[in-house]
């Protein structure tokens, strides 16, 4: 008998990234929420790369954290382990459901099993992958469509968009947007965005902040050109500050070529997590012109820092946004007018502040969570 007992269910968190990029965020901000629940509404078994184990002990003292193999470090390795060593474990732990976070899913697991599709964009904006990425989410996000009991999304959007372009069926489709971590995003106060201009040498200067990997989809080497266009001929231009991984778009260096000599450009690469809220709710305004997002962690963030957003109202990010952010085009030129507007009113900056702050209040990992158990509950029936 299953009915009232809480799922038995094995999350694989081993594709988790060291740097706890946005599917980093997503696994530690869903564990942290479950670890709340753990053991009256789920019975769970999280197997995690070694760096992970004390993090996720820690995070969750009523479940079962287990090492994976240290060879699974490594993506290929990964990768072949979650076709066989992964469907063992789950018959050991005798898990009812294995979930998997990233994508990809075992061919034969021997469980019922649910996957994470973070997005569509391999499908919608194929010309900002490389082939070779492209054609392996390509077949992961079909064959997860074919292979898994339930699919869960962060949006709506990416929901409608997996039905329209790949057939999915809606009914094995559960949308759990993702929540924030309120500790970690807050308002800053004066002090934390001070000693963030003071790393980064900004000084008293203001500056634009963006945040996120630097890859073609996010559409960094045209907030560049814009915020030239927006700036040049001011008395005390802002800096734009660059922040995050180094991704593979090319045409950001020939951006950066670009610039006008009197303007700053800075790319400090990964910033520290405690510096993250300064770092945002200290900017005129954090930009985000992305050309799609599966959900758009970043401008919710962002909104959690109490930073006026810009970003473009593409596939998820209205979602996200609401009313709360102001919207743009993924054209320089329009970036330019809007983003120059906006730094022209102050007013209109601290009501998106406001409103972004206040809305942002309204994404929970506890929400997300419910969700998922919720998923894995179906499953398992």
């Amino acid at each position: 008998m299953t009915a009232g007992r809480p799922p038995r269910v094995l999350i694989d968190a081993t594709s988790v990234p060291a740097d706890r990029g946005g599917v980093g965020r997503y696994v530690d901000g869903l564990l942290g929420a479950l670890g709340k629940v753990c053991g009256s509404a789920v019975d769970l078994v999280v197997v995690s790369l070694r760096t992970d184990l004390e993090r996720y002990r820690r995070m969750l003292p009523g479940a079962e954290i287990i090492p994976a193999p240290a060879a699974v470090a490594h993506r290929p390795a990964r990768l072949a382990w979650e076709q066989t060593g992964l469907p063992l474990l789950a018959q050991q732990v005798g898990a009812e459901v294995l979930h998997s976070p990233f994508y990809t899913c075992p061919l034969r697991a021997g469980c019922p099993v649910t996957v994470t599709v973070h997005d569509a964009t391999f499908f919608t904006e194929p010309e900002h992958y490389d082939k070779s990425r492209r054609t392996f989410f390509r077949s992961a996000i079909k064959t997860s469509l074919r292979r898994a009991d339930r699919v869960i999304v962060p949006s709506k959007a990416t929901r409608d968009e997996l039905i329209r372009l790949l057939d999915a069926d809606p009914t094995r489709i559960d949308v759990a947007y993702h929540g924030v971590d309120h500790a970690a995003f807050h308002a800053p106060g004066d002090e934390e965005k001070a000693r963030v201009r003071a790393r980064l040498g900004l000084g008293g200067s203001s500056y634009v902040a963006f945040l996120g990997a630097k890859e073609p989809r996010k559409n960094v080497p045209n907030l560049i050109r814009g915020w030239s266009r927006a700036v040049a001929d001011r008395q005390d231009p802002p800096a734009l500050v660059v922040a995050g991984g180094q991704g593979h778009d090319d045409d950001i260096d020939r951006a950066v070529a670009e610039v006008p000599s009197h303007l700053r450009l800075l790319r400090p690469g990964y910033l520290r997590y405690a510096d993250l809220p300064g770092f945002l709710g200290g900017a005129l305004v954090a930009a985000y012109p992305s050309y799609g997002e599966g959900f758009g962690l970043p401008i919710l963030e962002a909104m959690a820092c109490a930073a006026p957003v810009l970003t473009t109202p593409r596939l998820s990010l209205p979602e996200v946004g609401g009313d709360a952010v102001a919207y743009t085009s993924e054209d320089p030129d329009q970036i330019a007018t809007d983003l120059a507007a906006l730094l022209d009113d102050e007013p209109r900056r601290l009501s998106l502040a406001k409103a972004g702050f206040d809305r942002a209040k309204e994404f929970t990992w506890e929400s997300s969570a419910e969700v998922h158990i919720a998923a894995w509950s179906r499953a398992r029936a």
